[in-house]
């Protein structure tokens, strides 16, 4: 009798769906229609989701996954979290979600500390006009590149500053140099040191993180060549931070490269009160993995699938 009892409840549970979601009929009229009460008809509708008999899906570029984000931020102690669907153009989708969250964060930051790359690129494309007024975005690491291409530091922070009616403070320095005692000369020029010394006192970070194989941005741009990044792997690492190269545990593999990489440091990302990552793509798991659990952001801008992967950590 139970079990009949339940496929009867099961049943019109169905059909109170379909009527309610195919029919477009209201909660009365169901009510009406199947002799229950309104009440009934609600109880049912809830327990259709409950069940996942009846799955709601928003399906919009600009859509998220409000669940996963709750999940996301009560795991890793995280300040928000943003996640999107998958979908065909992954980071572009990303970007805009981080462009929209940028908009909406509140308050303003006056100054943004900004990291570079393709994605950071994307989401400078996608931020709206007068996001901000009188924004200073400031670089957080070095990024004189050796070629023109787009996405390279001193673009995309202009490109930001524009849209938020500021200035960009540029930080005139390669990301990488070959000698230690030419990156603590730089370092110590009273511009180099200025532009630092307003970083670090960004109200917000905004970065992204690179995968460890010949596609990173830092081969693109001519910092390393294939032969470094395998040597990097081969000692452990998952992916570059702030163009430092770290392993799954968020701690530089290479000393000696991470003393002569120009910009903040992992510390000053971990002491930050509000440090945005944005990562989005499969290949950029074990990256997005080391930062999160490492505790290198505050707040995670991302794909479905790359959160449920840092949901399934232990």
């Amino acid at each position: 009798m139970a079990t009949s009892i339940s496929e009867d409840t099961e049943l019109l549970t169905v059909r109170v769906a379909e009527l309610y979601y195919d029919e477009d009929k209201t909660q009365d009229e169901i009510g009406a229609l199947l002799g229950i009460t309104r009440w009934k008809v609600g109880r049912l509708l809830a327990r259709g989701r409950e069940r996942g008999i009846v799955r709601i899906e928003i399906v919009h570029p600009r859509a998220r996954r409000l669940g996963v984000e709750r999940e996301l931020r009560e795991k890793f102690g995280l300040k928000d979290a943003v996640v999107v669907p998958v979908a065909e153009d992954l980071r572009s989708r990303v970007a805009q979600a981080a462009a929209d969250y940028l908009t909406a964060l509140r308050p303003v930051p006056r100054t943004l500390g900004i990291s570079w790359g393709r994605t950071l690129d994307d989401v400078a494309h996608h931020l709206p006009m007068a996001w901000a007024n009188g924004v200073s975005v400031v670089q957080i690491n070095g990024g004189v590149s050796l070629n023109k291409r787009p996405g390279t530091a001193s673009t995309t922070a202009a490109e930001i500053a524009r849209k938020g009616r500021g200035q960009a403070i540029l930080l005139p320095s390669p990301a990488i140099l070959e000698r230690l005692e030419t990156k603590r000369a730089i370092v110590a020029d009273r511009t180099v040191a200025s532009v630092l010394d307003r970083a670090k006192k960004a109200d917000a970070f905004l970065f992204s993180a690179g995968v460890a194989d010949a596609s990173s941005v830092l081969v693109d741009t001519g910092y390393l060549v294939k032969e470094n990044i395998s040597e990097l792997v081969r000692r452990g690492a998952v992916g570059d931070v702030l163009g430092r190269y770290i392993d799954s545990n968020g701690n530089p593999v290479d000393p000696g490269l991470d003393e002569r990489t120009v910009g903040l440091g992992l510390s000053e990302l971990r002491r930050a009160p509000n440090s945005i990552l944005v990562v989005a793509g499969e290949a950029k798991h074990p990256v997005a993995r080391a930062v999160v659990t490492s505790g290198l952001c505050t707040v995670i801008v991302t794909d479905e699938d790359t959160a449920s992967m840092l949901l399934e950590e232990r």
